[in-house]
């Protein structure tokens, strides 16, 4: 299943954002506000969805009114994106891979299976079209080492690079990036969390609606912080986005609801490492377009 990227705004000077991730759901929850913030300062910000999303636990009674968990988490994705205030989304069409280890792993369509070239070359042509000056996606691991976000990023990755290289073809003419950001998050809070998760009973070891990510694997890797950025402004956007995302949301437990707390108290903004140009040690920057020229 594929939406049509709907291209707007590139014969004028606007600046333009590619954010590009595996499910629908990580655009709000992740960077949701610093995609609403730009959508509301007049950037086109663009969200390519690499999966379909079903591989995740759905109520019964959504399944009845959707009649699957595609068409539900579709139109989960498409209210987000019209909360957010996106100019143009993109469904690869690919299936959710489900955490690593899992029999969704197997399936022949998901992505995880799927050629990485296949996957670059679809999101390089995608950049092509919108010609964004800014591309954002998840870390290396994939922010907890699901399959599916790896893949993402690291097609993400490759088709930055690619995009603008006049030798390797495609029906749009090459376009290079400016800047391309991971999204990270301090693992300060998240040791807060996992040492706070006990005394409520909880395991950190299995985290989740699903019980299958493990917080504790995740202290090994840590990325550099090189840009926050403060969406208070937009808060009520993100939230009415996160809020479109019923099937993932419904009756959160109670140490969710803790740990979304002291996430609202504690981080601050949404938080990115810069991955090119490469950042200097020490570079904080408040602003993903600074030092952009903005471009037809």
């Amino acid at each position: 299943m594929t939406d049509p990227l709907r291209v707007e705004g590139t014969a004028t000077l606007r600046p333009r954002l590619l954010a590009v991730f595996a499910h629908p759901d990580d655009e709000s929850f992740g960077p949701g506000g610093t995609l609403a913030l730009y959508s509301w300062a007049g950037a086109a910000v663009y969200l390519v969805c690499t999966t379909g999303g079903e591989a995740g636990v759905i109520d019964d009674d959504i399944l009845e009114r959707y009649g699957s968990a595609v068409a539900a988490r579709t139109a989960e994705l498409q209210c987000a994106a019209a909360r957010l205030g996106l100019a143009g989304l993109e469904l690869l069409g690919y299936r959710d891979s489900g955490m690593a280890g899992a029999a969704d792993n197997q399936h022949p369509q998901a992505l995880y299976n799927a050629p990485l070239d296949e996957v670059t070359g679809r999101i390089m042509h995608t950049m092509r079209a919108v010609r964004p000056h800014v591309v954002i996606t998840f870390d290396p691991i994939g922010g907890y080492r699901h399959p599916d976000h790896i893949v993402t990023q690291q097609a993400t990755v490759r088709a930055f690079y690619a995009a603008g290289d006049p030798d390797i073809p495609d029906d749009l003419p090459p376009y290079k990036p400016q800047k391309l950001y991971f999204v990270v998050f301090p693992k300060g809070l998240l040791k807060l969390f996992v040492r706070l998760m006990p005394l409520f009973g909880k395991d950190p070891r299995r985290f989740g609606r699903n019980q299958d990510v493990d917080l504790t694997r995740l202290f090994d890797t840590e990325f550099p912080v090189h840009a926050r950025i403060d969406y208070r402004e937009v808060e009520a956007q993100r939230e009415a986005a996160v809020q479109c995302h019923a099937s993932q949301i419904r009756n959160p437990t109670l140490t969710q609801s803790i740990i979304g707390a002291l996430g609202r108290l504690f981080a601050g903004g949404e938080t990115f490492m810069r991955a090119y140009p490469p950042a200097e040690p020490g570079t904080i920057e408040r602003d993903l377009f600074a030092g952009v020229q903005v471009d037809e």
